[in-house]
């Protein structure tokens, strides 16, 4: 396996405000820590679910293209919703995302970090890494 990339933070995204990084690469899979609603300009948590669960995915998007892959690049996802009855809206931003086909997926119930986070997500996706022989 090759070296170990880790990256804290990627253009156009909310910088970590604590010891983590953003996305982990070993070898030909990245690892996208969980995915909070935060604006990567103000810092700012929106209070709507819909608008968190699509910077949520917009995040993963921009992180996961920074890599050379793409969102169709998750093989897993864990959701941890802040309420149980968010799952409904959750799933439909979710399926909006992935066309042909889903990655596996866990959802759980958990208290998040934050009074006005509704979601985090983590992913890990197979994105291959580009061959450096011609």
């Amino acid at each position: 396996m090759s070296a170990i990339k880790r990256v804290s933070w990627v253009e156009g995204t909310s910088k970590p405000r604590a010891s983590y990084s953003n996305l982990t690469r070993a070898g030909d899979f990245v690892f996208l820590a969980g995915q909070v609603a935060m604006d990567p300009e103000t810092g700012e948590v929106p209070k709507a679910l819909e608008v968190q669960l699509r910077l949520i995915f917009e995040n993963m998007r921009k992180l996961l293209e920074s890599e050379g892959g793409s969102i169709m690049n998750i093989v897993k996802t864990t959701a941890f919703l802040a309420d149980t009855s968010y799952h409904e809206n959750y799933d439909v931003i979710y399926r909006s995302y992935f066309k042909g086909g889903y990655p596996a997926r866990s959802t759980v119930q958990a208290k998040l970090m934050h009074p006005d986070f509704k979601v985090e997500i983590e992913a890990i996706a197979y994105v291959p890494q580009k061959s450096s022989q011609p």
